[in-house]
């Protein structure tokens, strides 16, 4: 039986809810801790505050769980969890079929955070999930998923090449597409050939 997006979005919001102080309902396909889609504390709990200097405080903070327009987005539902929540939402997604298409980096500079994206795809369903989720800049660490999806060892291998993030427990974090003596990583933005 193939997952809905609604039971994607339920058992998403219940994951993100196990991390908040307070039970948080799911309103219109995505988690709102005022009942409304507008806003949130975002799934970072990790102990790290994030550099907010930048960041317009009237604008609505979005849900870490967002059910979206696929021919606008090319992804069905959007989640974003704590840094050690990525080893459950990769156990969710693989016990309802799904499988893992990309992992890659993002380097919020001005937010001194690196952000890992996880792509999933469904074979049969139609659906696709991306799974988000922040880490600080200074030290960029998370667990690794590939005890669950064994396929993450060179998309791990690769994030880490490229923007220096690194997945504890990996089994093999030697460089995958950079020398093995390059102490770079090209990807972010402070990067200076």
């Amino acid at each position: 039986m193939n997952p809905t997006l609604e039971q994607l979005t339920a058992q998403f919001a219940a994951l993100v809810a196990e991390r908040a102080s307070v039970s948080l309902p799911v309103v219109g396909g995505a988690l709102c801790p005022d009942g409304t889609a507008s806003s949130v504390e975002s799934g970072r709990r990790s102990g790290f505050t994030p550099d907010t200097s930048g960041v317009n405080p009237d604008l609505p903070k979005p849900s870490p769980v967002q059910s979206v327009a696929h021919a606008l987005k090319g992804y069905d539902l959007n989640a974003t969890v704590a840094p050690d929540q990525v080893v459950a939402a990769a156990q969710l997604l693989d016990r309802a079929g799904f499988g893992l298409d990309a992992v890659t980096g993002v380097d919020w500079m001005a937010q001194n955070e690196m952000e890992v994206v996880y792509d999933y795809f469904h074979p049969t369903a139609s659906l696709r999930v991306v799974v988000r989720t922040r880490v600080p800049r200074a030290t960029p660490e998370l667990p690794t998923i590939s005890p669950v999806f064994p396929g993450a060892n060179w998309h791990e291998r690769e994030t880490h090449d490229f923007f220096g993030i690194r997945f504890s427990g990996h089994p093999n974090m030697k460089p995958f597409l950079l020398p093995e003596d390059a102490d770079f990583h090209p990807l972010r933005k402070d990067y200076a050939p």
